[in-house]
């Protein structure tokens, strides 16, 4: 029998209980430590889970613990950086919120630490383990879509404007994370536009172009400012195209056997002949995504293996975010991921 991974929390707004729920859920887990400076929410876990050991405002209690295998840290992105080093330098392997860290550099000495020290390291970008999102990338490598040639996604809803970010570093990283799983290669090039709405704040709304090899193309928008709240993606292949929306209760994916054909005729050089197929919703299983985020996090410790979002695919998340900054800063110049 193994013997139970002991996993201690950093941070408890409104992630962190999530996170504690989901980990105390599986067998090989105990959560024997919780972290934040909110005596409040640390009154509330230790009634809601009465076995925690360690309660404390202090993360670098967790840190000092020898009971503890691994750190989850769900707290502001400035702090990210520092307490997953912190933790990595203790001996910890660790699962950080997204973003992974502020800066490309932060992002790339917490790789290059973890991989010294042997340890774990992953990043919570939860939608690559959503079961909608697994079938989209089922049905690209499987051929179904034929070869990909664009994605556009769509994340909007009023509010909640935030002070210390702007509407790209808060709702982008879902976006950044999933196209970067579905295409399967590393991003070329971005540029981005935003409007400040009020003008002293951070930009509300943003729209981003992102490139790829292949000549695959993505586009997202984000935006604080809509009177209704969208999470779609439409995904475009030159044999089939899939919609997949987030909200939709039933039916979050749909299959669409369309497509268009421009003929060589040399009589008749450009006759663009349509098709318009049968349109599928495939049946999609039902779970909670940070619910596989947490077991992938455990499955990748105690198997010693490489996690599905990696402090790798964390940086590529990253490296798109400064990026935007750039590009904004440029009044939307198009500019290279290094």
């Amino acid at each position: 029998m193994k013997r139970k991974l002991k996993v201690g929390v950093i941070g408890l707004g409104y992630w962190g209980p999530n996170l504690v729920r989901n980990f105390y859920k599986i067998p090989e887990v105990e959560v024997v430590a919780v972290a934040d400076l909110s005596k409040e929410r640390l009154g509330k876990i230790a009634l809601d889970y009465p076995s925690i050991k360690i309660l404390t405002k202090k993360a670098s209690d967790i840190f000092k613990s020898k009971e503890i295998d691994a750190v989850v840290i769900a707290t502001p992105v400035h702090t990210h950086f520092k307490l997953t080093h912190e933790a990595l330098a203790a001996g910890r392997h660790v699962l950080v919120e997204k973003p992974m860290t502020k800066t490309v550099p932060e992002a790339e000495r917490l790789i290059e630490t973890a991989s010294k020290k042997n340890l774990i390291l992953m990043v919570d970008h939860t939608f690559v383990y959503s079961p909608p999102v697994k079938k989209i990338k089922e049905l690209i490598e499987r051929g179904s879509l034929g070869r990909l040639h664009y994605i556009d996604s769509t994340r909007i809803n009023l509010g909640l404007f935030q002070s210390d970010i702007n509407v790209i570093w808060d709702l982008a990283p879902h976006d950044f994370s999933i196209i970067n799983y579905l295409v399967g290669r590393k991003p070329q090039s971005l540029a981005a536009y935003g409007i400040k709405h009020p003008a002293d704040t951070k930009e509300a709304v943003a729209y981003l172009t992102i490139k790829y090899p292949n000549n695959i193309l993505a586009h997202v928008n984000v935006s604080w400012f809509s009177p209704v709240k969208l999470r779609t993606m439409l995904i475009g292949g030159n044999k089939r195209m899939v919609v997949y929306d987030h909200i939709h209760p039933s039916e979050k994916i749909k299959i669409y056997d369309h497509g268009v054909k421009i003929s060589n005729n040399k009589a008749d050089p450009f006759n663009p002949v349509y098709r318009a197929g049968d349109i599928s919703i495939p049946k999609i299983e039902s779970g909670e995504a940070l619910a596989e985020v947490c077991k992938h996090f455990v499955e990748s410790i105690f198997n010693k293996k490489i996690p599905l979002t990696s402090g790798v695919e964390g940086l590529d998340v990253v490296k798109l975010l400064e990026a935007s900054d750039r590009s904004l800063e440029s009044n939307g110049v198009e500019v290279e991921i290094i």
